[in-house]
């Protein structure tokens, strides 16, 4: 397993991971900041120019899982990885890698006191005999404060908290591996294995009576998604979405599916691309959607959003073949696409 040691810049949690590798027998410490003193040293100024933290960097969040599972598998140990990670949907991109590699994650969150974080913070010294850059550190340390605070509401429900005020790093660590032992911060993300080649996926479109469209908030990557999943070998696609639709929103489907979008998505590595299709399920009457029930290793969360909402939401290639299925449906006739783009 891979036990994730999150809290705000300061909280101590390399500290705590160095003391909980010696209670957890074969552990190995795996710390991903140094994932991002690699990137800043092998990316072109520019790139970095363009982030104000290496976690905005696709290449971090992939490299922290590929360099995590390969320490796994040299090791065959648990890993303990202290990192702050307070983006939901960095969290839902790394876990889910975790995930489908077969690899469990632990999650959990070391939360003192904010005076008493504040006053690590202030005491810190991370570069001796520097200062101007220890004040640096401790100035995006305080910066962080906001948007650790921000983040709590989802990461007290994601993570199992531990209390650190007035706790040594010590018994912390102690604290830890006690809550490890009894099955605590366990993550329960659907394992959704990576494709090895082109898949055919399957999505159905589910409207309200204001003819809002239905997303879902997958726990295994990030960014909302429609219903819907990879078609199973020798599966008609119409099938695939509706049984999709009846695993995940425990919603059954009647009638039959009507083609709004098919779109070739392009390989783009690591991704293996292949064709991606909407289906136009109709709408959900109230009632229906009372009875909405969700895998919660699955799925998080569902609502009906308008065009304008499912911008805030779906990354950008679901929102384009979203756009061109409502405008599918709007013509009464589907729209063939290739790397989002109409053709024919």
């Amino acid at each position: 397993m891979i036990v994730w040691l999150n809290g705000a810049f300061g909280a101590g949690k390399t500290t705590a991971a160095r003391a909980l590798v010696d209670l957890l027998p074969g552990s190995t410490l795996y710390d991903p900041e140094l994932v991002g003193a690699g990137l800043r040293v092998m990316l072109p100024h520019k790139r970095l120019a363009e982030v104000t933290d290496y976690q905005d960097l696709p290449s971090w969040r992939r490299l922290v899982v590929e360099t995590g599972a390969a320490l796994y598998a040299e090791t065959g140990g648990p890993l303990v990885a202290p990192m702050t990670l307070l983006r939901q949907d960095y969290r839902d991109e790394i876990f889910g890698g975790f995930a489908s590699r077969r690899i469990p994650v632990r999650h959990v969150l070391l939360r003192p006191d904010e005076t008493i974080l504040r006053e690590r913070i202030d005491q810190r010294e991370e570069v001796p005999g520097d200062p101007e850059a220890s004040e640096s550190v401790r100035r995006w340390c305080r910066d962080h404060l906001a948007p650790y605070r921000s983040a709590l509401a989802w990461l007290g429900a994601d993570a199992h908290v531990v209390d650190t005020t007035g706790l040594t790093p010590a018994r912390t660590a102690e604290r830890v591996a006690d809550a490890l032992r009894r099955g605590a911060g366990t993550c329960d993300i659907v394992q959704t294995p990576e494709p090895g080649s082109a898949t055919v996926a399957a999505g159905v479109l589910l409207f309200d009576e204001r003819d809002r469209v239905l997303l879902v908030d997958p726990t295994y990557k990030p960014g909302w998604e429609f219903p819907g999943g990879v078609v199973e070998s020798g599966e008609p696609p119409t099938r695939a979405g509706i049984r999709e639709v009846a695993e995940e929103l425990a919603v059954r489907l009647d009638g039959p599916l009507r083609l709004l979008v098919l779109d070739w998505e392009p390989p783009r590595p690591p991704g293996h691309g292949g064709l991606r299709l909407l289906f136009d399920g109709g709408r959900l009457d109230p009632e229906a959607a009372r009875q909405v029930t969700l895998p919660g290793e699955e799925l998080r969360g569902w609502r009906f959003v308008t065009e304008h909402e499912a911008a805030g939401l779906l990354p950008p290639e679901r929102l384009h073949r979203l756009t061109w299925a409502l405008r599918a449906r709007e013509r009464g006739r589907p729209i063939n696409l290739e790397a989002g783009t109409p053709v024919g």
